[in-house]
Protein backbone atom coordinates (compact mmCIF):
# COMPACT_ATOMS: atom_id res chain seq x y z
CA UNK A 1 0.00 0.00 0.00
CA UNK A 2 1.59 3.58 -1.04
CA UNK A 3 0.92 5.34 1.83
CA UNK A 4 2.69 7.30 4.73
CA UNK A 5 0.11 6.56 7.21
CA UNK A 6 0.49 3.11 9.68
CA UNK A 7 -2.72 1.57 9.00
CA UNK A 8 -2.70 -1.74 7.71
CA UNK A 9 -5.46 -3.67 5.29
CA UNK A 10 -6.70 -6.43 7.33
CA UNK A 11 -8.51 -8.70 5.41
CA UNK A 12 -12.36 -9.18 6.95
CA UNK A 13 -15.96 -10.63 5.92
CA UNK A 14 -17.82 -7.44 4.99
CA UNK A 15 -19.01 -5.56 8.03
CA UNK A 16 -22.58 -6.25 9.06
CA UNK A 17 -23.58 -2.80 10.73
CA UNK A 18 -22.59 0.72 10.94
CA UNK A 19 -23.21 2.84 14.40
CA UNK A 20 -24.79 6.23 14.03
CA UNK A 21 -25.48 8.79 16.88
CA UNK A 22 -27.40 5.59 18.69
CA UNK A 23 -28.66 3.92 16.03
CA UNK A 24 -27.23 0.94 14.21
CA UNK A 25 -28.00 0.62 11.12
CA UNK A 26 -28.08 -3.26 9.41
CA UNK A 27 -25.79 -3.98 6.39
CA UNK A 28 -26.87 -7.93 5.99
CA UNK A 29 -28.24 -6.54 2.89
CA UNK A 30 -27.68 -3.12 0.61
CA UNK A 31 -28.95 0.33 2.46
CA UNK A 32 -29.87 2.79 -0.30
CA UNK A 33 -29.37 6.08 0.64
CA UNK A 34 -31.54 8.47 -0.69
CA UNK A 35 -30.06 11.89 -2.15
CA UNK A 36 -32.56 14.94 -0.89
CA UNK A 37 -30.55 18.33 -2.32
CA UNK A 38 -32.06 21.67 -1.24
CA UNK A 39 -29.78 23.57 -3.62
CA UNK A 40 -30.79 25.98 -6.39
CA UNK A 41 -27.19 24.54 -8.31
CA UNK A 42 -26.97 20.66 -7.51
CA UNK A 43 -26.00 18.65 -10.72
CA UNK A 44 -29.09 16.52 -11.36
CA UNK A 45 -32.31 18.03 -8.99
CA UNK A 46 -30.95 21.79 -8.10
CA UNK A 47 -33.88 23.96 -6.94
CA UNK A 48 -36.49 21.19 -6.92
CA UNK A 49 -37.20 21.81 -3.77
CA UNK A 50 -37.77 25.46 -3.11
CA UNK A 51 -39.71 25.05 0.51
CA UNK A 52 -38.96 22.85 3.22
CA UNK A 53 -42.57 21.22 3.15
CA UNK A 54 -41.22 20.06 -0.28
CA UNK A 55 -38.44 18.65 0.46
CA UNK A 56 -39.80 16.85 3.71
CA UNK A 57 -42.75 15.41 1.35
CA UNK A 58 -39.66 14.33 -1.15
CA UNK A 59 -37.87 12.64 1.76
CA UNK A 60 -40.94 10.58 2.56
CA UNK A 61 -41.05 9.65 -0.83
CA UNK A 62 -37.71 8.28 -0.89
CA UNK A 63 -38.75 6.40 2.59
CA UNK A 64 -41.14 4.89 0.72
CA UNK A 65 -39.13 3.58 -2.37
CA UNK A 66 -37.08 1.96 -0.03
CA UNK A 67 -34.34 4.50 1.82
CA UNK A 68 -32.80 3.58 4.58
CA UNK A 69 -30.84 6.49 5.23
CA UNK A 70 -31.69 10.33 3.76
CA UNK A 71 -28.84 12.58 2.85
CA UNK A 72 -29.83 16.06 2.95
CA UNK A 73 -27.33 18.86 1.44
CA UNK A 74 -27.43 22.26 1.25
CA UNK A 75 -24.21 22.82 -0.90
CA UNK A 76 -23.84 21.71 -3.92
CA UNK A 77 -20.51 19.57 -4.37
CA UNK A 78 -21.07 19.16 -8.35
CA UNK A 79 -17.33 20.40 -10.40
CA UNK A 80 -17.44 24.03 -10.42
CA UNK A 81 -19.88 24.73 -7.56
CA UNK A 82 -20.13 28.26 -5.84
CA UNK A 83 -19.04 27.75 -2.11
CA UNK A 84 -22.29 28.37 0.55
CA UNK A 85 -21.62 29.79 3.76
CA UNK A 86 -22.53 28.16 6.74
CA UNK A 87 -25.24 29.94 8.14
CA UNK A 88 -26.27 29.53 4.38
CA UNK A 89 -26.33 25.55 4.74
CA UNK A 90 -27.78 25.60 8.71
CA UNK A 91 -30.97 27.75 6.84
CA UNK A 92 -31.35 25.31 3.76
CA UNK A 93 -30.94 21.98 5.94
CA UNK A 94 -31.89 22.09 9.51
CA UNK A 95 -36.00 22.56 9.23
CA UNK A 96 -36.01 20.04 6.73
CA UNK A 97 -33.98 17.86 9.22
CA UNK A 98 -36.47 18.95 11.83
CA UNK A 99 -39.34 18.44 9.67
CA UNK A 100 -38.55 14.97 8.77
CA UNK A 101 -37.13 13.67 12.22
CA UNK A 102 -40.78 15.27 13.87
CA UNK A 103 -42.34 12.02 11.82
CA UNK A 104 -39.97 9.31 10.57
CA UNK A 105 -36.96 7.74 12.69
CA UNK A 106 -35.01 6.94 9.92
CA UNK A 107 -31.23 8.03 9.65
CA UNK A 108 -30.41 11.39 8.43
CA UNK A 109 -27.15 12.25 7.29
CA UNK A 110 -25.87 15.90 6.74
CA UNK A 111 -23.48 16.28 3.45
CA UNK A 112 -21.61 19.11 4.37
CA UNK A 113 -17.37 19.80 4.96
CA UNK A 114 -17.98 22.15 8.24
CA UNK A 115 -18.15 21.05 11.40
CA UNK A 116 -20.83 24.99 12.57
CA UNK A 117 -22.97 22.88 9.61
CA UNK A 118 -22.70 19.44 11.19
CA UNK A 119 -23.77 20.44 14.65
CA UNK A 120 -26.55 22.11 14.10
CA UNK A 121 -27.98 19.30 12.04
CA UNK A 122 -26.67 16.63 14.59
CA UNK A 123 -28.46 18.40 16.81
CA UNK A 124 -31.91 19.01 14.79
CA UNK A 125 -32.19 15.35 14.57
CA UNK A 126 -29.30 13.99 11.91
CA UNK A 127 -27.50 10.73 12.98
CA UNK A 128 -24.64 11.07 9.98
CA UNK A 129 -22.01 13.40 8.81
CA UNK A 130 -21.11 13.02 5.08
CA UNK A 131 -17.89 14.45 4.85
CA UNK A 132 -16.74 15.08 0.94
CA UNK A 133 -13.63 16.66 2.53
CA UNK A 134 -12.58 13.57 4.92
CA UNK A 135 -11.86 16.40 7.87
CA UNK A 136 -9.32 18.08 5.86
CA UNK A 137 -11.46 21.24 5.15
CA UNK A 138 -12.37 21.41 9.17
CA UNK A 139 -10.31 20.32 11.90
CA UNK A 140 -13.26 20.86 14.24
CA UNK A 141 -15.11 17.92 12.30
CA UNK A 142 -13.25 14.62 13.65
CA UNK A 143 -13.94 16.00 17.02
CA UNK A 144 -17.55 16.68 16.94
CA UNK A 145 -18.05 12.93 15.18
CA UNK A 146 -15.76 11.73 18.50
CA UNK A 147 -17.90 13.85 20.58
CA UNK A 148 -21.41 13.49 19.57
CA UNK A 149 -21.05 9.25 18.12
CA UNK A 150 -22.26 10.53 14.88
CA UNK A 151 -21.92 8.00 11.78
CA UNK A 152 -18.61 9.61 9.41
CA UNK A 153 -18.48 9.01 5.54
CA UNK A 154 -14.71 9.81 5.01
CA UNK A 155 -14.71 10.89 0.92
CA UNK A 156 -11.45 10.40 -1.03
CA UNK A 157 -10.93 13.79 -3.01
CA UNK A 158 -8.19 15.70 -5.00
CA UNK A 159 -9.64 18.75 -5.40
CA UNK A 160 -12.72 21.14 -3.80
CA UNK A 161 -15.24 21.12 -6.15
CA UNK A 162 -14.46 24.78 -7.39
CA UNK A 163 -11.45 23.93 -8.92
CA UNK A 164 -12.77 20.09 -10.10
CA UNK A 165 -13.88 18.74 -13.71
CA UNK A 166 -16.46 16.43 -14.35
CA UNK A 167 -14.88 13.25 -14.94
CA UNK A 168 -15.50 13.20 -19.23
CA UNK A 169 -13.98 16.60 -19.79
CA UNK A 170 -10.58 16.83 -18.06
CA UNK A 171 -7.74 17.48 -20.79
CA UNK A 172 -5.25 15.02 -19.23
CA UNK A 173 -6.50 11.95 -16.95
CA UNK A 174 -5.63 12.64 -13.32
CA UNK A 175 -2.34 10.34 -12.57
CA UNK A 176 -2.55 7.62 -10.21
CA UNK A 177 0.13 4.47 -10.19
CA UNK A 178 -2.97 2.32 -9.10
CA UNK A 179 -5.73 4.39 -8.63
CA UNK A 180 -7.42 1.39 -6.21
CA UNK A 181 -4.53 1.20 -4.34
CA UNK A 182 -3.99 5.12 -3.66
CA UNK A 183 -7.74 5.61 -2.70
CA UNK A 184 -7.67 3.29 -0.22
CA UNK A 185 -4.79 4.15 1.17
CA UNK A 186 -5.46 7.64 1.44
CA UNK A 187 -8.83 6.67 3.08
CA UNK A 188 -7.31 4.17 5.96
CA UNK A 189 -4.77 7.06 6.68
CA UNK A 190 -7.93 9.79 6.88
CA UNK A 191 -9.79 7.09 9.13
CA UNK A 192 -6.88 6.37 11.01
CA UNK A 193 -7.15 10.36 11.67
CA UNK A 194 -10.26 9.49 13.07
CA UNK A 195 -10.04 7.25 15.35
CA UNK A 196 -6.88 8.85 17.28
CA UNK A 197 -9.22 11.80 17.80
CA UNK A 198 -11.35 9.32 19.35
CA UNK A 199 -13.84 8.50 16.34
CA UNK A 200 -14.83 4.51 16.90
CA UNK A 201 -14.24 2.56 13.57
CA UNK A 202 -17.77 1.14 13.62
CA UNK A 203 -18.48 5.01 13.22
CA UNK A 204 -16.90 5.51 10.00
CA UNK A 205 -17.73 4.26 5.92
CA UNK A 206 -15.83 4.97 3.65
CA UNK A 207 -16.43 6.15 0.09
CA UNK A 208 -13.99 6.06 -2.80
CA UNK A 209 -15.34 9.26 -4.44
CA UNK A 210 -16.51 8.44 -7.59
CA UNK A 211 -16.53 11.44 -10.00
CA UNK A 212 -13.99 13.30 -7.66
CA UNK A 213 -10.89 13.80 -9.32
CA UNK A 214 -10.94 10.98 -11.20
CA UNK A 215 -11.43 9.89 -15.40
CA UNK A 216 -14.18 7.80 -16.40
CA UNK A 217 -11.84 5.06 -16.82
CA UNK A 218 -10.32 5.49 -13.30
CA UNK A 219 -13.99 5.43 -12.03
CA UNK A 220 -14.80 2.09 -13.76
CA UNK A 221 -11.60 0.59 -12.09
CA UNK A 222 -12.74 1.44 -8.75
CA UNK A 223 -16.03 -0.18 -9.40
CA UNK A 224 -13.98 -3.20 -10.62
CA UNK A 225 -11.60 -3.20 -7.33
CA UNK A 226 -14.66 -2.47 -5.38
CA UNK A 227 -13.44 -6.08 -3.15
CA UNK A 228 -10.28 -4.39 -2.09
CA UNK A 229 -12.71 -1.84 -0.26
CA UNK A 230 -14.55 -4.04 1.31
CA UNK A 231 -11.49 -6.19 2.45
CA UNK A 232 -10.63 -3.02 4.70
CA UNK A 233 -13.36 -3.48 7.40
CA UNK A 234 -15.08 -0.71 6.97
CA UNK A 235 -18.34 -0.16 5.81
CA UNK A 236 -18.20 1.15 2.16
CA UNK A 237 -20.19 4.05 0.62
CA UNK A 238 -21.00 4.19 -3.22
CA UNK A 239 -21.87 7.59 -4.82
CA UNK A 240 -22.35 7.02 -8.61
CA UNK A 241 -25.75 7.76 -9.12
CA UNK A 242 -25.92 9.48 -12.23
CA UNK A 243 -22.41 10.47 -12.45
CA UNK A 244 -20.80 11.85 -15.56
CA UNK A 245 -18.77 8.88 -16.36
CA UNK A 246 -21.72 6.32 -15.94
CA UNK A 247 -23.25 8.77 -18.41
CA UNK A 248 -19.96 8.70 -20.81
CA UNK A 249 -19.80 5.11 -20.68
CA UNK A 250 -23.75 4.77 -21.54
CA UNK A 251 -23.92 6.89 -23.94
CA UNK A 252 -26.80 9.04 -22.10
CA UNK A 253 -26.31 12.80 -21.95
CA UNK A 254 -29.51 13.60 -19.66
CA UNK A 255 -28.29 13.27 -15.99
CA UNK A 256 -32.02 11.97 -15.06
CA UNK A 257 -31.84 8.83 -17.51
CA UNK A 258 -28.85 7.67 -15.96
CA UNK A 259 -30.72 5.96 -13.40
CA UNK A 260 -30.97 1.75 -14.83
CA UNK A 261 -26.99 2.25 -15.35
CA UNK A 262 -26.30 3.89 -12.11
CA UNK A 263 -28.56 1.09 -10.69
CA UNK A 264 -26.51 -1.47 -12.67
CA UNK A 265 -23.30 -0.65 -11.52
CA UNK A 266 -24.06 -0.82 -7.68
CA UNK A 267 -25.29 -3.98 -8.77
CA UNK A 268 -21.68 -4.97 -9.59
CA UNK A 269 -20.40 -3.37 -6.38
CA UNK A 270 -22.75 -5.20 -4.57
CA UNK A 271 -21.99 -8.25 -6.07
CA UNK A 272 -18.55 -7.41 -4.38
CA UNK A 273 -19.57 -6.45 -1.12
CA UNK A 274 -20.48 -2.82 -1.12
CA UNK A 275 -23.27 -1.94 1.24
CA UNK A 276 -24.52 1.45 1.37
CA UNK A 277 -25.06 3.42 -1.92
CA UNK A 278 -26.40 7.24 -2.37
CA UNK A 279 -28.84 7.60 -4.92
CA UNK A 280 -31.56 10.07 -6.98
CA UNK A 281 -33.87 7.15 -7.54
CA UNK A 282 -34.59 4.84 -4.88
CA UNK A 283 -37.13 2.72 -6.38
CA UNK A 284 -35.21 1.34 -9.53
CA UNK A 285 -31.65 0.54 -7.57
CA UNK A 286 -33.84 -1.05 -5.05
CA UNK A 287 -35.63 -3.14 -8.24
CA UNK A 288 -32.26 -3.89 -9.46
CA UNK A 289 -30.62 -4.81 -6.55
CA UNK A 290 -33.27 -7.15 -5.73
CA UNK A 291 -31.87 -9.46 -8.03
CA UNK A 292 -28.73 -9.46 -5.61
CA UNK A 293 -28.91 -13.39 -3.76
CA UNK A 294 -28.60 -11.80 -0.09
CA UNK A 295 -31.31 -9.19 -1.33
CA UNK A 296 -33.99 -12.31 -1.80
CA UNK A 297 -33.10 -14.17 1.74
Amino acid sequence: MQSSCDTLLSVTNETQSWTCAGQVVSLESPVLVGILNVTPDSFSDGGQFATVADAVDHAFRLIKDGAGIIDIGGESTRPGAARVSANEQIARTCNVIRGIREQNDVCISIDTTLAEVAKEALQAGANIINDVAAGTEDDAMFELAANTGAGLVLMHRRLPPEKDQYSDQYDEAPVFQDVVEEVLGWLLCRAEAAERVGVKKEAIALDPGFGFGKSVEQNWQLVEGSSAFVASGYPIYAGLSRKSFIGATAGIEHVESRDTASAVAALEMAMQGVQIFRVHNVYEHARVLQSLPSANH
